[in-house]
């Protein structure tokens, strides 16, 4: 396993306004840029060790100097365990002196108010996250219920149907809308395919999708280089509406995410982990398809979904997952932070401790899952992640037995810089094509 550091970029200013032949366009910029980072090179540190937050601040690109802002310690999504002030001297201060006595992150916000404008950043020190272990323990009966559930959808006739879409269409790649037959003779996988033009047979790349409801315009990028690629949305409906159909659909699917958390053989995820498997049996009834080289990725719900295909089916050789969600969800219960959506939170008033509530979620967690991972796999995600703590990540990432590399950027918060992208993405293609085994 390789872990690879990235050092923090302090600024980039932009120009604040262009002027164009007949317009002056004035380009946004933030006035006030406050950056926090711990002192430590790599932002790991270990345990026992003190922990120091530089804090940088500007104003227009000028230092500030003599300028107060409040700041905050803390465990990730836990109450703080040091506050005070800070005042910045010509664009510079440090806060000292915090540590952890076990693997984990802590996290340090600085924040203040200006003209009725928040002025803030944060940046999170790891303490041995190596080290990190799961809360979730795996169900006796883990195995035997998701295979009896696959055994089930699978005794559901297979049917599906492929729509072409000219319009989106290249000379390289036709385009589909597609439905796959998952869960009961009425549910369905609806997704974008898209296939190379050509006599193939091609590899695939499966893309599972992040938390929401939307439409999709399918991986057309990925399969001009000669792959076949499904992207698929979870929800049962087409993926090529309009977004204001989407958007209306938000009122009955709000929180999606609990619904009959209570029940296993019901909660909301049986039908999407199923319909996941269900997406690679559709994969391989295409006679484009090579019936050998498949992968699958995603980010955060996505990233929870490629563990879980790939433990799930194992006709997955490789996985692409970033910032994953729904790892170690009992995280809360033991005092520290869970994965995202913050089951079992004190805060959370959406969700209850209920014993029925807490037994479900360990059969959906994506540590039971990671435990199962047989292939190769890349994973990508930051420190600052407010959304999917890395606690939580972690958690999961280090239970993998698989071969894995972790491409570490230390600021990302809930997103996926270029640079990210082009390292998953790059290496599932060369993994997929031939060129990187």
């Amino acid at each position: 396993m390789r872990i690879r550091n990235r050092k923090r970029l302090v600024f980039s200013l932009l120009i604040a306004c262009c002027i164009l032949p007949s317009l002056l366009t004035a380009q946004t910029r933030d006035a006030w840029k406050i950056i926090v980072t711990p002192d430590s090179d790599g932002w790991v540190y270990e345990c026992g060790k003190k922990a120091s937050f530089i804090v940088h601040g500007f104003h227009y690109g000028t230092p500030l100097d003599n300028f107060e802002m409040n700041y905050e310690i803390r465990p990730e999504k836990m109450e703080p365990v040091k506050t005070g002030t800070v005042t910045l001297k010509n664009g510079h201060a440090e806060i000292k002196g915090v540590t952890m006595d076990k693997p984990g992150f802590l996290r340090c916000w600085v924040r203040t108010e200006v003209d009725g404008q928040k002025v803030e950043d944060m940046g999170t020190a790891a303490f041995e996250p190596e080290k990190i272990q799961p809360i979730a323990s795996e169900p006796d009966d883990f195995t035997e219920f998701w295979d009896k559930a696959i055994a089930d959808n699978e005794a559901i006739p297979f049917e599906s149907e492929m729509t072409l879409l000219p319009d989106k269409c290249t000379p390289k790649v036709d385009v589909y809308h597609v439905w796959i037959r998952n869960y009961n003779y009425r549910g369905r996988v609806y997704g974008i395919l898209c296939v190379p033009k050509g006599e193939g047979p091609f590899p695939a790349l499966l893309n599972v999708p992040g938390a929401g409801i939307r439409p999709y315009n399918g991986d057309i990028g990925v399969a001009e280089k000669g792959i076949i690629t499904l992207q698929i949305g979870i929800h049962g409906v087409p993926v090529t509406y309009e977004q204001e159909l989407y958007d209306s659909l938000w009122a009955p699917l709000d929180r999606y995410w609990e619904t009959n958390l209570d029940n296993r053989d019901r909660y909301y995820y049986k039908r999407v982990y199923l319909g996941c498997v269900r997406a690679v049996d559709f994969i391989y009834s295409l006679p484009q398809y090579d019936g050998e080289n498949i992968a699958v990725t995603g980010g955060s719900q996505g990233g929870a979904l490629s563990f879980v295909t790939a433990a799930l089916d194992k006709r997955i050789k490789w996985l692409g997952a970033y910032c994953p969600a729904l790892c170690d969800l009992q995280g809360y219960i033991e005092g520290r932070a869970g994965g995202w959506p913050h089951m079992f939170n004190d805060s959370n008033a959406y969700f209850s401790r209920k014993p029925e509530k807490i037994e479900t979620s360990r059969y959906y967690d994506v540590v039971n899952f990671a435990r199962h991972v047989s292939v190769p796999g890349y994973y990508s995600w930051g420190f600052n992640d407010i959304t999917c703590p890395p606690t939580s990540m972690y958690a999961a990432f280090n239970v993998l037995s698989a071969p894995k590399e972790l491409f570490l950027v230390h600021d990302a918060r809930h997103w996926i810089y270029p640079e990210q992208r082009e390292k998953v993405q790059g290496w599932l293609i060369d993994q997929l094509l031939g060129t990187g085994r």
